[in-house]
């Protein structure tokens, strides 16, 4: 098995248009995909991101720190799960609830490199 990262991102704050009824539904449906996941041995963490931030960056002999605009695209939670390749990993992504829940919602699926082949190094969990 390799381990993958999904990142979930949604424009805006693309469930304010959601009711209190449909936000509740949509919170007990990732509970549900999140319990499948687990069930299946599939899952290592998973958790939403909120909104407020900032992304920093280097900047000459300084340092940039910019707060994340929240009415743009934003990530707004990841999981961290177990697949055997990456097609797996993509037909796991698509059963996630953002998807029925937000028009706008993506999720960026990546591989997570473990150990360096060079050194030797592996990274902690």
């Amino acid at each position: 098995m390799k381990e993958f990262m999904f990142y979930i991102r949604n424009a805006g704050d693309a469930k304010a248009a959601l009711s209190a009824d449909e936000h509740l539904a949509f919170i007990k449906q990732c509970e549900v995909y999140i319990g499948k996941l687990k069930a299946d041995n599939k899952l290592i963490a998973a958790q939403p991101i909120v909104r407020e931030g900032f992304v920093i960056a280097r900047q000459g002999e300084g340092w940039s720190k910019v707060a994340v605009d929240p009415s743009k695209e934003v990530q707004v939670g990841y999981y961290h799960i177990m697949a055997n390749d990456i097609d797996e990993a993509i037909e796991i992504a698509k059963e996630n609830p953002e998807f029925a829940f937000v028009p706008s919602a993506s999720i960026e699926v990546r591989p997570i490199k473990v150990k360096e082949e060079q050194t030797k190094f592996v990274y902690p969990k």
